[in-house]
């Protein structure tokens, strides 16, 4: 099976009972302008593309929010303490936007979906999310082309910054891709 579209992706999504599970598990926080994102979603995409029946084992599951009231760090580390009681085993990152961008070092972000958008590269800049009537909807700031074309290139933040060109080769050469997905295709940093 291959996937085409948006309307794809969520068809997949809504079909894999774990990943609905870890979907539920996030809404359950009910955290403001919250997601999983990033890997969750990208390989999902890229193991369906692959025709892989099993898994790609994730680094870590990404949950982002935006909320501006509650800054601290520790309310984060709470949060993913209260996931990992619920999900042993999983290697939650529960991480506000409105502070991000402080680590980052960037101007701060208006949203999860704007801190989306300045992720390193496109594939991974994608999130899901549960609406209140419990339907899944898809955050794709660059759109989802890339994804379901194995294509990796920077963002448009990072490919018209210079200056993070290595950090992105730096990410590109640690994260391997190549060799769990044998389809993707790296572009460098100064290509978009």
């Amino acid at each position: 099976m291959q996937l085409h579209n948006e309307s794809d992706i969520l068809r997949v999504v809504k079909e894999d009972a774990w990943m609905m599970e870890i979907l539920a598990s996030a809404a359950a926080l009910q955290l403001p302008d919250w997601w999983v994102c990033a890997g969750f979603v990208r390989s999902k995409i890229w193991d369906v593309q692959h025709g892989y029946t099993e898994r790609t084992p994730l680094q870590d599951i990404d949950v982002i929010y935006y909320d501006r009231s509650e800054l601290g760090e520790e309310t984060e580390k709470l949060r993913e303490a209260g996931l990992t009681q619920q999900h042993p085993g999983i290697p939650w990152s529960v991480k506000n936007q409105a502070r991000m961008h402080k680590v980052n070092d960037l101007k701060p972000y208006r949203s999860s979906t704007d801190a989306m958008s300045m992720f390193p590269e496109t594939a991974t800049a994608l999130g899901l999310s549960l609406r209140g009537d419990g339907e899944v909807i898809l955050a794709a700031p660059h759109g989802v082309e890339d994804a379901l074309q194995l294509v990796v290139r920077p963002t448009p933040y990072f490919a018209a910054n210079p200056h993070l060109w290595p950090v992105y080769e730096k990410r590109m050469a640690r994260k391997n891709w190549q060799s769990i997905w044998t389809g993707v295709r790296v572009l460098p940093a100064g290509k978009r």
